[in-house]
């Protein structure tokens, strides 16, 4: 009795793998007539069985079923995922070196270059959330190439994906990415302006045929800094305050001459509404880099925040020092002498009608004339620097107005009707 049971259960088997080989035929022929469609119902239908095969049947399938699912390119996203699941499988089940080694890796390669022209293509179109699932892809395909994974946490970002962006830098902080390229430029001698190229060799080839001059390699800027700084960011917007500002501090005891990342937990204070946490740290990063105008703007910026406009006229006048043409300093330069117009106003507003307040009306008056005309140079030149700057224009033609330098005044009322007009 036992003897039939077995011979059975060897028939029963026997006509498994049988079932098996006619589906992942079928399934074959299907692909060849690019017919992916049935070729995934064969290939459905033989899975369940599939753990029972030997390995040379196994490879097969996963063979079979990366290609189906990948349909040439038009799978949709999640057989995309599937795909290189099962192509990973192969090799898995055969070897690096096995029969269908040179074939998986030639589909590999298919596959990583359309999602990274369609990751281009809908970055284009401002679809981020296509492109930075895209770029992940291209990442799982080649996690040699940590780039596509830096590209798919900033597309998220630009998408506001903000959970999936976490992830993607929380594993670029995890693999130690760098991102420290090299960059090959040279100066087009047409332009007389510098110009990048992709490879050395294009480099070269610009530079022989005398288009170009003075080649040189550059390398980019680590992007360790920008990493901790957005994972710090995300979980503030988050409401994790406590976890952002641990993410910071961990990155700076890394990296504790990092002046950038100091810069970055100085803006994340400032934003939770910590100003004595902001300008102690801008102080901090200063000593490091004294000669930093972006430094010396912020803290100008909190110290007229904070109602010391002594402290702020003098960290303006240094970064100007350092960066003349720096238009954001002359426009708060400006606003921060504009800001003392008020008390001015006030006070005259509160004098009375006798032969002593007409006096210091008129004395307060020249004290309001003085600071109009100290604002001028620094509304010019923001407005020569940023000729687009209406809120510059529309104070300035106030201040002419008042100074009643009536010429100045319609001139640059005019420039005011031509902004707005050509908004």
């Amino acid at each position: 009795m036992k003897k039939e049971v077995t011979i059975a259960f060897a028939l029963l088997v026997g006509s498994f793998t049988f079932a098996q080989k006619s589906e992942l035929k079928d399934a074959e022929k299907a692909i060849k007539k690019s017919n992916y469609a049935e070729a995934k119902s064969a290939i459905n239908a033989a899975e369940a069985l599939i753990a029972n095969a030997d390995d040379k049947m196994k490879a097969n399938f996963y063979f079979l079923k990366g290609q189906a699912l990948y349909a040439n390119g038009t799978g949709s996203s999640a057989d995309m995922d599937a795909a290189m699941e099962s192509l990973n499988m192969v090799e898995k089940v055969e070897g690096s070196n096995g029969k269908y080694a040179q074939d998986v890796q030639d589909i590999k390669e298919q596959m990583l270059s359309s999602f990274l022209t369609n990751a281009n293509a809908a970055l284009e179109k401002k679809n981020y959330a296509a492109s930075s699932s895209g770029f992940d892809k291209a990442y799982r395909m080649s996690t040699k190439d940590t780039l596509y994974l830096y590209y798919a946490a900033a597309t998220a970002v630009n998408g506001e994906d903000y959970d999936n962006a976490l992830k993607y830098y929380e594993e670029l902080k995890d693999l130690g990415y760098v991102g420290i390229e090299t960059d090959y430029v040279a100066i087009n001698k047409e332009t007389s302006e510098e110009e990048s190229f992709p490879s050395k060799s294009l480099m070269d080839i610009s530079v022989k045929a005398g288009t170009h001059i003075k080649p040189s390699t550059k390398l980019t800027e680590s992007k360790q800094a920008e990493i901790v700084k957005n994972i710090a960011l995300i979980y503030m917007s988050n409401g994790d305050n406590e976890k952002a500002i641990a993410a910071m501090q961990e990155a700076r005891k890394a990296n504790p001459d990092d002046t950038t990342l100091i810069i970055s937990e100085a803006n994340m204070q400032l934003q939770m509404g910590n100003k004595e946490a902001f300008k102690s740290l801008i102080e901090e990063a200063l000593v490091s880099d004294p000669n930093n105008p972006e430094l010396l703007f912020n803290l100008g910026i909190v110290s007229a925040e904070g109602g010391d406009a002594e402290a702020a006229k003098g960290y303006y006048e240094k970064a100007l020092q350092l960066k003349p043409d720096y238009t954001d300093v002359h426009n708060n330069m400006a606003v921060l002498i504009l800001s003392q117009e008020q008390a001015l106003i006030e006070e005259m507003n509160a004098l009375g009608s006798s032969a002593a307040d007409n006096k210091k009306y008129d004395q307060l008056k020249e004290q309001r004339s003085k600071l109009y005309a100290d604002a001028i140079p620094y509304l010019e030149t923001t407005l020569k620097l940023r000729p687009t700057d209406l809120q510059a224009a529309k104070t300035l033609v106030n201040i002419y107005s008042a100074l009643g330098e009536t010429e100045k005044m319609k001139e640059m009322k005019a420039k005011v009707e031509a902004l707005e007009g050509g908004q």
